[in-house]
């Protein structure tokens, strides 16, 4: 999709539909200096109730008198005391949604003509077009009728324009449409990853999407450790879960240059089980095939260094992803089975369906050695405690560093990827105690997401770190079931602001 900044006369702006926002049920902005050119057809619309400023309602209407704009769609905002960057949102994205069927390939949008009380140009913009993308993104590519010249691309929004009423808005506008394009594109390689059947998106596929990432940003190096050197490095825990499959896990590492080289890094480290049988400890079968979605963490975290490599923010940041299936077999991982991590710490592995945190302890203990970074972020749909306490709304975030946490929150806010802390206070791993082994791999079911997270943070120690437990916003189970692209939005704030003064 193209996206433009528009500017000037809205009555005289062209388009094959000006999208014009309704507050209170009154005519505000662009669509009063509409008014004129309408003859009244607006504010009958709205007193007659036809048009309702209820948020996300739509009515799109042709314009009279062969105005500039072909058509009319109004779309209800909510009070205009009450409207902010959520709500510019869910109204934006009600409006493409409204869009899609009806054939029309391009659009100006004047909901943000008036911006949200601290909205500034730039996060407008850039919101927008991350919402726009989200909105018309479809994953097809495994349907028998995609790319045969069905002629569906042609009837779809493909160039949307962002009017805005000051110039002085230009350059920052520009600049949010380019991180967002930037965002929805590193979210759309996670949606696609999450997406594709487990048939497909093996460990050698995610490795596959790293080095073809690599191939297109010169600021991107990649290397993929194939089991054979796992094993030489002594990753117990990760070869572990790998036992009872017949595909090779790999562990990616993924680079990219944007400071010094004296620079520490942040890194990034993304659970990468490409498909979750849960092992030996076998998962009952009702949804087991949203287990594909299990590598979300990894996607995220690809998609992340895509975004951040196009927008190329002033950090070195990198990637570490361990990537598994995790199968019953006779080769198989049994319940009571003693391994060794790459920490040299002993597991007892009691759960071979908390297979997630044996993986990426080893990523952690290998990131945080080779590379001694910064700050140390892991992504991973780890718990279903996690989708307990939480939902479906916010990520669950543990850190054992407060000015990590604040930035993760602050990020999380202006990005509209929200998260929500939890603790993880050492007496959360107590239940984790093994007789046989340092530890086990699994402890209580109270407060499951952050006794999971203590487990992590045993191979953490000093580091500053934060553990985002996506399990609940990584993908949807409803009419729009797939994967959401979540945490891209969040990191790539966190990347971008993060030595703001």
């Amino acid at each position: 999709m193209d996206f433009s900044v528009k500017t000037g006369a809205p009555a005289e702006q062209r388009t094959a539909c000006a999208i014009l926002p309704l507050f209170d049920e009154r005519l505000t902005g662009a669509a009063r200096e509409l008014e004129a050119a309408s003859g009244g057809l607006i504010r009958r619309l709205v007193r007659s109730g036809d048009a309702s400023s209820k948020l996300g309602s739509t009515l799109l209407v042709p314009t009279p008198g062969g105005g500039a704009a072909q058509q009319w769609l109004r779309v209800g905002c909510g009070k205009a005391s009450d409207f902010d960057a959520k709500k510019l949102c869910r109204a934006l994205a009600s409006a493409v949604g409204a869009l899609k069927d009806k054939g029309v390939r391009e659009a100006v949008s004047y909901v943000a003509w008036e911006r949200p009380s601290g909205v500034t140009a730039y996060y407008a913009a850039r919101l927008a077009a991350e919402t726009v993308r989200g909105a018309v993104y479809r994953f097809d590519e495994m349907k028998s009728d995609a790319g045969n010249g069905n002629g569906k691309d042609r009837k779809r929004l493909a160039r949307f324009g962002l009017a805005v009423g000051d110039a002085a808005d230009v350059a920052d506008t520009r600049r949010g449409i380019a991180h967002g394009v930037a965002i929805a594109n590193g979210m759309d390689l996670a949606r696609n990853l999450g997406n594709r059947p487990p048939n497909v998106c093996t460990p050698a596929h995610l490795a596959a999407a790293a080095e073809s990432l690599a191939s297109e940003h010169d600021k991107l190096d990649v290397e993929v450790l194939s089991e054979r050197q796992i094993e030489k490095l002594g990753m117990g825990a990760l070869l572990s879960v790998a036992r009872g499959t017949e595909q090779p896990p790999r562990l990616i590492v993924l680079r990219y240059r944007g400071a010094p080289k004296a620079e520490k890094p942040i890194a990034l480290c993304g659970k990468g089980i490409t498909f979750d049988t849960g092992g030996i400890s076998l998962k009952p079968p009702p949804k087991m095939d949203e287990m594909k979605f299990d590598m979300c963490g990894a996607a995220g975290v690809l998609g992340t260094m895509a975004a951040i490599a196009e927008i190329g923010p002033a950090q070195n940041v990198v990637a570490v992803v361990p990537a598994a299936e995790n199968m019953p077999s006779g080769r198989a991982t049994r319940p009571g089975d003693i391994v060794k991590s790459l920490s040299g710490k002993t597991i007892e592995i009691l759960n071979t369906d908390a297979e997630g945190r044996l993986i990426l302890c080893d990523a952690i203990t290998y990131a945080k050695q080779r590379f001694e970074p910064r700050y140390l972020i892991d992504v991973a749909t780890l718990t279903g405690a996690c989708v307990v306490a939480l939902g479906h709304l916010h990520t669950g975030l543990f850190s054992n560093d407060d000015a990590l946490a604040a930035a993760l929150l602050e990020a999380s806010s202006r990005s509209l990827d929200t998260v929500w802390r939890l603790p993880v206070d050492e007496e959360y791993g107590e239940s984790l105690k093994s007789n046989f082994a340092d530890f086990a791999n699994a402890g209580s079911r109270d407060g499951g997401a952050s006794v999971a997270a203590a487990f992590l943070a045993k191979f953490v120690e000093k580091t500053a770190w934060a553990h985002l437990d996506i399990a609940g916003v990584a993908w949807r189970s409803d009419s729009q079931k797939g994967a959401t692209g979540r945490p891209v939005p969040l990191l790539v704030d966190f990347m971008l602001n993060l030595d703001a003064s």
